[in-house]
């Protein structure tokens, strides 16, 4: 991992972009820790496949809460196919599929197949690449996990949240374009999650994201709707989000472990 730049945004956050290889990727921190401090616990913060560039004002926002806030690390990375990292011809076909298919259907169902290969390609490159992003992270100083996931392509957080041990806890934004197969994934997730949905998307398929939601098998799932397009969230989510990861990712004292890892350890 090779730090590029580093700015101070306010007196409590820094934000430094990195490479890792090929992949651009920002690390929010605090700007200061006592001493004696905990490392700071981590958030990945996904997002969509529009690019780093374009998404950095959402996704500052969002880590300089956290780390404001809560003390939290956040870092983010950008996907593959996207931003200024190499275009990736079956991405694009992909993506062009699915404009043509929405078009024809008005808003309508799109095909399975379409969705398998717009989906399940970006969840195999990305989902190791988030761990490996997540490996050199955690070995910086300051930063001790536990680790928490947030946002970005719900196919990648469930993925993420079934293959990644380090992650105990995932704020997932509902979106409809999801394979079947991440529905059967999606039944052997355990950790607890908060799911946002936004009931008047037009670009999702509302009994689609609740039909996810369902299929979860954490014993520990929230599903917070609210009224309005897929822009439209609510500010005030952005701190319930942070309080569902503070329950999570903060170690409580005579605790070694994050609150709510306990209850999910068989006999408990």
């Amino acid at each position: 991992m090779h730090f590029s730049s580093e700015q101070r945004l306010d007196d409590a956050v820094v934000e430094r972009a990195f490479t890792l290889g090929e992949i651009p990727g920002i690390l929010w921190t605090p700007a200061a820790l006592p001493p004696d401090s905990v490392p700071a616990p981590l958030i990945l913060i996904g997002h969509p496949p529009l690019g780093l560039g374009r998404m950095y004002p959402r996704l500052a926002g969002r880590a300089r809460h956290y780390v404001a806030e809560y003390g939290f690390a956040a870092a983010t990375i950008e996907l593959p196919g996207c931003g200024v990292r190499p275009r990736w011809a079956a991405a694009e076909q992909a993506r062009a599929d699915l404009r043509r298919a929405m078009a024809m259907e008005s808003g309508g169902a799109v095909g399975g197949e379409i969705i398998d290969a717009l989906i399940l390609p970006l969840v195999d490159r990305a989902v190791p690449e988030w761990r490996a992003a997540l490996d050199e992270l955690l070995a910086l100083p300051g930063i001790g996990g536990p680790v928490g996931y947030e946002g970005g392509v719900i196919s990648i957080g469930v993925r993420l949240a079934v293959v990644e041990p380090r992650i105990v806890a995932a704020g997932l934004f509902a979106g409809s374009l999801v394979p079947a197969a991440v529905f059967e994934e999606a039944r052997r997730v355990t950790i607890p999650l908060h799911v946002l949905l936004q009931w008047d998307d037009e670009g999702n398929d509302r009994q689609a994201a609740l039909d996810l939601f369902d299929a979860f098998g954490s014993r520990e799932k929230t599903l917070h709707a609210n009224l309005g397009g897929h822009t439209g969230v609510p500010q005030f989510e952005l701190d319930t989000g942070a309080r569902f990861f503070a329950r999570h990712l903060m170690l409580s004292e005579g605790n070694p472990e994050p609150a709510g890892v306990a209850s999910q350890q068989p006999g408990k």
